[in-house]
């Protein structure tokens, strides 16, 4: 990959650019001449980031701890310059069926990938909006637009990470800051491998539904149709973009279930139109 002009160079925060899409992204951003500061967890993780060509600095932190993300961001604004791009990527999936998983696989989910992402967001908006300009982009998923079986808690979050960054890309649309949500289909990755959370299997009667999905996940690892290079070439594009978009989904089978997800959306509208409509005063402003 060509390098990228120095009047173009722009400082990446990526949070967990130590496997996935974080890492794929880290590493091309570097090849292309940006400079990228990347969350890891552990020491070893921030010695092979920092070993990476080009211009990357590693940052040991746990989104969970809110208080040393505000210190990571204002020692890299300070120390390194001016945060350009925020990409909130690290996260993890939880997969049990909403019965079988406890209200401490729920507060964790949401600990990581909502209260973290957001935590991030907050703490490097006020830069951009002194300055008038950045590109906040977080990585959600398909599963923040549409659902299947066993991912409850995870779609939750995703869900929930979809509406914030929505909301939030109106307020600061005037501030020159653009708000990008990314949303991958399958991509091969460690999603459903060491980035995932199991809960254990206690009620017969979800096997025969659950069963056949839960094994597809785990012996489809290697098999997933997205190449997370390819992603990370996209995410570089919309960068690059003079207006980038709200939303970029990642792959044709995103592509597809989000789509049969709205149309499924669509017909239900519909059907019900008429029960939806009914509950408005009439026009004189009085109870029908």
């Amino acid at each position: 990959m060509k390098g990228t002009p120095v009047s173009d160079t722009k400082t990446f925060l990526i949070t967990g650019v130590s496997t996935g899409l974080g890492r794929a992204l880290a590493h091309a951003a570097s090849a292309a001449g940006h400079r990228v500061v990347g969350t890891v967890r552990t020491p070893a993780d921030a010695r092979a980031f920092e070993a990476l060509a080009g211009n990357t600095h590693a940052r040991i932190l746990d989104v969970t701890d809110h208080d040393a993300v505000d210190t990571a961001v204002d020692e890299t604004e300070r120390d390194l310059g001016p945060v350009d791009v925020l990409v909130a990527n690290a996260g993890y999936g939880h997969e049990g069926l909403f019965e079988e998983s406890s209200m401490d696989d729920l507060r964790r989910q949401f600990e990581v990938n909502v209260y973290g992402t957001v935590a991030v967001i907050k703490a490097v908006l006020p830069h951009m909006r002194e300055r008038r300009s950045g590109h906040i982009i977080a990585v959600t998923s398909m599963g923040g637009l549409v659902t299947m079986p066993g991912l409850s808690f995870y779609h939750g979050s995703k869900f929930a990470v979809e509406g914030i960054l929505e909301t939030l890309g109106k307020e600061v649309a005037g501030l020159g800051i653009h708000v990008t949500a990314v949303e991958p289909g399958s991509f091969r990755t460690d999603w459903s491998g060491r980035s995932m959370t199991r809960a254990p299997r206690v009620i017969a009667d979800y096997d025969e539904l659950f069963e056949p999905l839960r094994a597809r996940r785990i012996h489809g690892r290697g098999t997933q149709p997205g190449d997370p290079d390819k992603a990370a070439a996209a995410v570089l594009r919309i960068v690059a973009a003079d207006q980038p978009p709200t939303h970029l989904l990642l792959g044709t089978d995103a592509l597809r279930l989000v789509q049969a997800g709205r149309d499924a959306f669509e017909r239900n509208m519909q059907a019900w139109a008429d029960l939806s409509a009914s509950t408005d005063f009439d026009d004189a402003g009085r109870p029908a």
